[in-house]
């Protein structure tokens, strides 16, 4: 089964390696969760014009593995903001290397916090 990955470019396009597996030969839930945190990382430093940290991930369930050399795409979308917090979706598509069909491997909604050079929460500014 294959469908069409979310309109627009990826935040993050990157292929999966042998060091990223598990005994089985399929690639780590844990990369790939630090894959899409390093997506919704990358936005929410946009969102926010500095420095942002993950406090919390929400709902995130794998639907199909990834093999090494599949091609990992990830697309990040902001859902919402609050003073000093933002939430942003991100979606992980694999490719296989070989092939055309994009598949959805997992999703999940990343909550991150602005901060000031004390690492303190400092309210967001501007956005984009």
């Amino acid at each position: 089964m294959s469908c069409d990955p979310p309109s627009g470019q990826p935040v993050i396009r990157t292929i999966a390696m042998p060091a990223d597996t598990n005994p089985s030969g399929d690639i780590f839930g844990g990369w790939l969760m630090a894959q899409m945190d390093l997506a919704a990382g990358n936005l929410a430093a946009r969102v926010a014009r500095g420095r942002a940290a993950t406090i919390a991930v929400e709902g995130m369930t794998f639907l199909k593995p990834v093999k090494v050399g599949d091609e990992v795409s990830l697309y990040a979308d902001l859902v919402s903001t609050g003073r000093t917090s933002m939430r942003i979706h991100v979606e992980a598509w694999r490719r296989n290397r070989y092939g055309e069909d994009s598949v959805k491997v997992t999703d999940a909604t990343f909550t991150f916090v602005a901060l000031d050079d004390e690492s303190k929460p400092r309210p967001l500014s501007g956005g984009i």
